[in-house]
Formats: C-alpha cells, structure tokens, sequence
C-alpha cells in the first residue's frame, strides 16, 4: 500500500483533518466522471467537505478493501460507514512526492433496496433505439 493511502485511512478514521490534508498536494484536482459538475481544485474544498462529513458522521469510518499502486497512479476500494451514511467505490489517485494530486472518484451511495439488475437495466435501455427499428427521419422520403 502507498505510505500516503495508508496515513490518509488512520487520517479519516481518526477524524484527523489537519492529518487527512497532509495526504494532499496544494495543487489537488478532483473529478468525479458520473458528476462532472462536482470537480474541483485545491485543498480548501477537501478541507471543507471532510470538515463537513466528520461534523455530520461522528462515527463515521472508513474501510480499504483493495488497493494497488502502478507507477504514481493508486487504484483503491472504499467503503465509508456511519449512521445515516452507507457509500462504497473507487477512487484512483496521482501521488507524487507521497501526496495526492488529483483524484477520479467514482464514490455511490449503496442502494439496499434499489432496483434489481433486470429492472435496472430496463431502465437504462428504455427508449434506446433497437436493431431493426426504422427512424422517423430515416423513414422520410426526403
């Protein structure tokens, strides 16, 4: 495991926010591919939204169930936990010099009673145009 995940897990269980913003790099960048409109850059917003979810989660804890280094770049699996809070995914990190700088985070709640994968998947297809369907615009003469 990379020294900096490591410091960052003991950081968020900890409830250690000057510890967890060691972990960053001044020049962080954050993405979120499924919620583009929540990317950001720089430590004061991470500073703001652990601030925010250590407030709101007093037991809030943090487990690493996978992780890998390649090179700079860091694959983990998260789950994050405590009363009224339920969220697990990835989290791909760039880490130089052992600190974060930028982030893919692809973090969901977990949805117990959501729809199944049948269901699920008619909801994603429906309306999708099918092999053999005609087009209305095709169908034009001209």
């Amino acid at each position: 495991m990379a020294v900096v995940i490591e410091r960052m897990l003991e950081a968020l269980n900890r409830h250690d926010r000057a510890a967890f913003l060691e972990s960053f790099d001044p020049s962080y960048q954050s993405e979120q591919p499924t919620h583009p409109n929540r990317g950001f850059g720089g430590k004061e917003q991470v500073r703001k939204n652990w601030s925010g979810m250590f407030e709101s989660f007093p037991d809030f804890e943090a487990e690493l169930l996978r992780n890998v280094t390649e090179g700079q770049t860091v694959w983990s699996e998260w789950r994050w936990t405590a009363t009224g809070l339920d969220m697990a995914g990835v989290i791909i990190m760039g880490v130089e010099e052992e600190r974060i700088v930028w982030a893919r985070l692809y973090m969901e709640p977990v949805e117990e009673d959501g729809q199944g994968i049948d269901e699920a998947m008619n909801t994603i297809t429906e309306g999708a145009p099918r092999e053999g369907d005609v087009s209305s615009e095709e169908a034009s003469p001209t």
